[in-house]
């Protein structure tokens, strides 16, 4: 009978993204599942004490929560998920301005961070949640103060934690990847495979074929992954 629901609700909406972002649009788009998009509004304060792990799936699951009254039918999955750059256990969030924006530049310069995201995910029918976590080291580059002047200069960094996106064409900042790239733009696919697996919703198609295709990188992760391992990062 799980089955046949699945076949059956696979051809209509099954999944609210939680997320304006263009880029987990454009991720989310790989399984091939039909969903829509919902801007969540909430607050990314730090809580005191609170771990860079805690914060990320504290906001996935709050994102996840404050549109659910944008939810209409029983069947669908909300997804939520937050991203943030961690240096030396700091959390970097968007910059304030550019001058904030060169500062977590020069201090995330030729060496590596972390980049943490968290997932999270409700099901309206009987208000089960899941959540995932996706931890990846990023080697920086040493680029130069004047590539950091000109990165600014195009307005790229001043939405994005820790004031980068790991695929700007001209910019480039990393140096290289062995983790996961898709979780560093903001969410981890094979993340989110496993996880709406374990809620009746397969993949529609190749996910880690789709995502290197896309990426144009040879992902040594997703394997480990999706059989349910947590690859160190």
């Amino acid at each position: 009978m799980d089955c046949v629901r699945i076949l059956r609700v696979t051809d209509k909406t099954i999944i609210l993204l939680a997320s304006n972002s263009p880029r987990r649009k454009q991720l989310l788009a790989l399984g091939n599942w039909k969903f829509t998009a919902a801007v969540s509004d909430v607050d990314e304060s730090q809580l005191a004490g609170e771990s860079p792990k805690d914060y990320v799936l504290r906001l996935a699951q709050a994102k996840a929560q404050a549109v659910i009254e944008k939810a209409h039918g029983e069947d669908l999955i909300i997804i939520g998920s937050d991203t943030t750059v961690v240096d030396n256990g700091s959390i970097f969030g968007k910059p304030r301005d550019g001058e904030d924006a060169a500062k977590m530049l020069g201090q995330l310069r030729g060496h590596t961070h972390q980049v943490y995201t968290g997932v999270g995910f409700h099901r309206v029918r009987d208000g089960k949640t899941l959540t995932e976590l996706c931890v990846t080291d990023v080697p920086m580059r040493a680029y130069s103060d004047d590539e950091i002047a000109a990165y600014i200069q195009t307005g790229d960094p001043l939405d994005k934690a820790g004031a980068y996106a790991i695929q700007h064409p001209d910019f480039q900042p990393v140096e290289s990847m062995r983790g996961c790239y898709a979780s560093v733009m903001g969410l981890p696919m094979c993340h989110v495979t496993r996880a709406l697996q374990k809620m009746d919703i397969p993949a529609l198609a190749n996910v880690p074929t789709a995502c290197r295709k896309l990426l144009s990188y040879e992902c040594p992760v997703s394997g480990a992954i999706l059989r349910g391992e947590t690859p160190s990062p």
